[in-house]
């Protein structure tokens, strides 16, 4: 692509201070003509490259040139590095090159200011991987195959088109076609183990702007009000929508939300541990009690 190798010669001349057109041509892989062509492009755009001819010459840059007095404001630079540093956290390290050279051209020197680590705490490398793994098999259209685990504990063994990742309900989901199903599908990325990367490809897409629903409910979401010992503040915050809470003065809080009404929100209810009572609906307050009441058991 020109622009990449336009903003490639800019910082070879801006490091080397001068260089040849052949040295140029075979470093680019493309012909002397494009390399001079190149040259006029960016004289067009401002930028104050210059050939030299005859023995010792080349195409130089005047001295004490940088790239951001000509094309873009300070902001403008600091906007375009802190939005490639937050692709580099995505993508990982082939952006550092690109990185590199624009911190090079632009004259910065903190341009490193977010780093997103996709694995769960306690996770290893073998879970960031997987990302990684993922990541490759979307971009280059290859069939994934891997274990399952559904919320059952069942194992199932699944193959693939990954599509996309998606991050919702603060879960990451892999969303693709199951061919085993013959449907498109969401898979909860925690719960994939022992992913392989095929060498079969696929064309499938998915349209710009698709619209995804939230994965896994299986059940229409119910009323509920629960109270939430102050303890528990950081996940009451996290969890719910301002406009759903209520602070009494105590420190506790009154909790009204709607969640989907099967299995999953016991077990949710459950993981606040004795910070949390079920004030409605009764049935479930019921079914909460008879849990612990079970749980209990085991300890007797």
């Amino acid at each position: 692509m020109q622009i990449n190798r336009l903003l490639e010669t800019v910082y070879l001349l801006i490091e080397k201070k001068k260089i040849t057109a052949r040295e140029l041509s075979d470093y680019f892989e493309v012909s002397q003509r494009t390399i001079y062509r190149d040259v006029e492009a960016l004289s067009a755009a401002g930028i104050p490259v210059y050939a030299e001819k005859g023995k010792g010459g080349g195409i130089r840059l005047l001295d004490n040139y940088v790239i951001k007095k000509s094309l873009l404001s300070e902001q403008e630079q600091v906007n375009l590095l802190a939005s490639l540093q937050g692709m580099q956290a995505l993508n990982g390290p082939e952006l550092d090159p690109v990185l590199r050279k624009l911190a090079t051209l632009f004259e910065k020197k903190d341009a490193d200011w977010i780093e997103v680590d996709f694995s769960h705490w306690g996770g290893g490398v073998a879970e960031r991987e997987k990302f990684n793994d993922l990541k490759s098999a979307i971009l280059s259209k290859n069939r994934i195959a891997f274990d399952y685990f559904s919320a059952a504990g069942k194992k199932t063994g699944r193959c693939i088109e990954p599509l996309k990742l998606l991050f919702k309900g603060q879960s990451w989901y892999v969303y693709g076609f199951c061919l085993s199903k013959a449907a498109l599908r969401f898979f909860k990325v925690s719960r994939i183990r022992q992913l392989r990367l095929l060498s079969d490809s696929f064309d499938r897409t998915l349209s710009m702007g698709t619209v995804f629903e939230t994965p896994e409910i299986s059940a229409a979401p119910i009323r509920l009000v629960l109270k939430i010992d102050a303890v528990m503040a950081y996940r009451v915050y996290d969890e719910f929508d301002p406009a759903a809470i209520t602070k009494d003065k105590d420190g506790s809080f009154m909790v009204t939300s709607h969640l989907p009404g099967d299995g999953w929100v016991e077990g949710y209810i459950l993981s606040y541990g004795d910070a949390v009572e079920v004030i409605e609906p009764q049935w479930l307050r019921e079914a909460i009690k008879q849990k612990l009441a079970n749980s209990l058991k085991k300890y007797l």
